[in-house]
């Protein structure tokens, strides 16, 4: 195994070395083959390579310079249909300038996210795109260390990376929760997916509770409910709100298949939407609008997002510019049927 250079704070194998108290030799062999090296000599290398931000240049000798072409994506879910407009848009801006796109899918855990910013940045990416605004400690210290450009894609967030090209997860769900307000709706519930390790989740909940405020309606703990992923889970969540003691007459889900889910449950029971209960969504879905009846939501500006931010993603990589962007490409309410 060959040095990383010291270019751009990039730390060499010999200084994980120094700080193990063993040789170069030996860390290269812990690294490559773990089994070679006794578990007490392997911990202090672990524990030296995470404390330098050590990363292993896995590229050496078949690249002539020190970053490749290859640009990381991270998403939350390789299965969520929402994540592939973004996916095709990023690839083919990169693919016309001649760089190619991984792809990697981090389960929305910040701790699976740090691993894959490992392993991309040990590839000698030239770029990354990270889907997540809200990253460990230890990852952002990577990235510091690596020093490659970052565009962060799923979120506003106040403290970015580097680069951020989205719209505000905050404003947004104010925005529907408003919408439903002026409609005449006074119980209003939120559905979203757990929060934990997902700033966007987080960001819905505060806008969300921002217009109740704004609109003087009561908030009710009971009408915030957090879901897996699903059709069963917003079947599930608008049985439950639905045939409450307070029952909802609105409730936002802040995913579409959630909001797919209750609909379908509500005509399983007869209920009418929006007589017995209202129901909007956060993503405008194709199918939101071929529902009966169709699904008021949000549309996002998912493929604008992917484009814009391979594109000043690449000005950054080829020179062009090194201001520190943040792009808000903003959001549309969608009014249909459902409420």
């Amino acid at each position: 195994m060959s040095e990383t250079g010291k270019a751009s704070g990039l730390v060499r194998m010999r200084d994980v070395a120094r700080m193990a108290g063993v040789s170069t030799m030996t860390v290269s062999r812990a690294l490559s083959d773990p089994s070679k090296v006794s578990v007490e000599v392997r911990e202090r290398i672990n524990a030296a390579v995470q404390a330098a931000g050590y990363l292993p240049n896995r590229l050496a000798g078949s690249l002539s310079s020190r970053r490749s072409t290859l640009v990381g994506l991270i998403v939350p879910n390789i299965d969520n249909s929402l994540y592939s407009t973004t996916i095709k848009a990023v690839s083919e801006v990169l693919r016309q300038s001649g760089h190619q796109l991984m792809i990697a899918d981090c389960g929305y855990g910040s701790q699976k996210e740090e691993a894959l910013i490992g392993a991309f940045l040990a590839q000698q990416v030239a770029g990354l795109i990270l889907h997540n605004a809200t990253h460990t400690d230890h990852s952002r210290a990577m990235i510091r260390r690596a020093g490659v450009p970052v565009v962060e894609i799923g979120n506003l967030p106040a403290d970015p990376l580097d680069m951020v090209v989205s719209y505000s997860n905050h404003e947004a769900a104010r925005a529907m929760t408003l919408h439903l307000a002026r409609l005449g709706y006074r119980r209003i519930a939120l559905v979203t997916l757990p929060a934990r390790d997902n700033d966007r989740t987080l960001d819905r909940q505060r806008g969300y509770r921002a217009a109740l405020a704004e609109a003087r309606l009561a908030e009710d703990p009971q009408l915030v409910v957090e879901m897996p992923p699903g059709l069963d889970s917003g079947a599930e969540t608008v049985a439950r709100l639905v045939e409450a003691d307070a029952p909802a007459d609105a409730i936002f889900f802040a995913g579409d298949v959630l909001a797919v889910g209750a609909l379908l449950e509500c005509q399983r029971r007869g209920w009418a939407v929006p007589g017995r209960v209202a129901i909007a969504a956060f993503d405008n879905l194709e199918l939101m609008r071929h529902l009966m009846p169709g699904i008021t939501t949000l549309r996002l500006p998912r493929a604008e997002i992917g484009r814009r931010g391979a594109e000043i993603l690449l000005d950054r990589i080829q020179g062009r510019s090194t201001e520190r962007r943040a792009v808000d490409l903003r959001f549309e309410i969608v009014q249909r049927g459902s409420t």
